[in-house]
């Protein structure tokens, strides 16, 4: 079966890193580097207002000669943000994800952001649940039926 958001987040962790549209992108940029992330989200208060990837900054800063000291987050990030929730599956994240070409998913439970789930995240565990039934079944080869 696979892992739920909520399962990622407690093994991960469930820090997100958010900036105001307000930032400027050179802010955001060093944030991200800090912490070492390739995206943030964009927060008015408690609500998620988008989110600011490296992709966006590629995209919408460097090839259009903007200045990222100059140029606010929130001109530029992607609003309507695809979000789930802690009980989506892996899968279901791995749907969105590919459907959608998109990286980051914020997990929000009762309308409060509670983490972020990268494609990265969703690999790891889709590969840790493959080793997981790897080993089971090596067990089972090798007549350990306790596996």
């Amino acid at each position: 079966m696979a892992a739920t958001v909520q399962q990622i987040l407690q093994a991960k962790g469930s820090a997100c890193h958010a900036v105001t549209p307000d930032t400027t992108v050179l802010q955001a940029l060093h944030l991200m580097a800090e912490h070492n992330v390739s995206a943030v989200l964009v927060m008015e208060g408690e609500r998620l207002a988008g989110i600011f990837t490296e992709r966006d900054y590629a995209r919408k800063v460097v090839l259009k000669g903007l200045a990222s000291k100059d140029t606010k987050v929130g001109d530029l990030m992607t609003p309507n943000v695809l979000t789930v929730s802690p009980t989506h599956t892996v899968d279901d994240c791995m749907c969105i994800i590919t459907n959608n070409h998109v990286r980051h998913l914020p997990v929000v439970d009762h309308g409060k952001v509670v983490g972020i789930v990268s494609i990265g995240d969703a690999v790891k565990s889709v590969m840790e649940q493959q080793q997981a039934t790897i080993n089971h079944l090596a067990g089972y080869i090798a007549g350990d039926l306790a596996t």
